[in-house]
């Protein structure tokens, strides 16, 4: 428990900064270029290092919920199915599928080198 304390203390730290940055800089961008940029610089910074943390699914939906409103407020809009609908088309997969593709990558990573010694 302490460890995914740990881990979403330190995550928090950064979560409101890298989107800030990005809505700041690119003012006069693209929908589709201010998504890459979230993509690129603000998602990496968000799920660094949790794979590794045993999340619950409050904290999963913690993190959805974040990233759903990030896309709110760039569609202008708080239709969640709409929301959906652009993410799909974007080719967007919210953090906690990413979370649970790269913690699966990891547990059999681990499991292979923990059978090598």
């Amino acid at each position: 428990m302490r460890l995914v304390s740990f881990c979403t203390h330190i995550h928090s730290i950064n979560r409101t900064k890298s989107p800030l940055k990005i809505s700041g800089k690119v003012a006069v961008a693209s929908d589709e270029v201010t998504i890459q940029l979230f993509n690129s610089k603000c998602l990496p910074v968000l799920l660094y290092g949790l794979e590794v943390c045993s999340l619950n699914k409050s904290d999963l939906s913690s993190i959805d919920f974040a990233f759903n409103r990030f896309f709110m407020k760039l569609l202008r809009t708080y239709n969640i199915e709409t929301v959906e609908v652009c993410q799909f088309y974007f080719g967007v997969s919210l953090p906690s599928m990413v979370l649970r593709n790269r913690s699966e990558r990891f547990e059999q990573k681990f499991r292979l080198h923990s059978e090598l010694l």
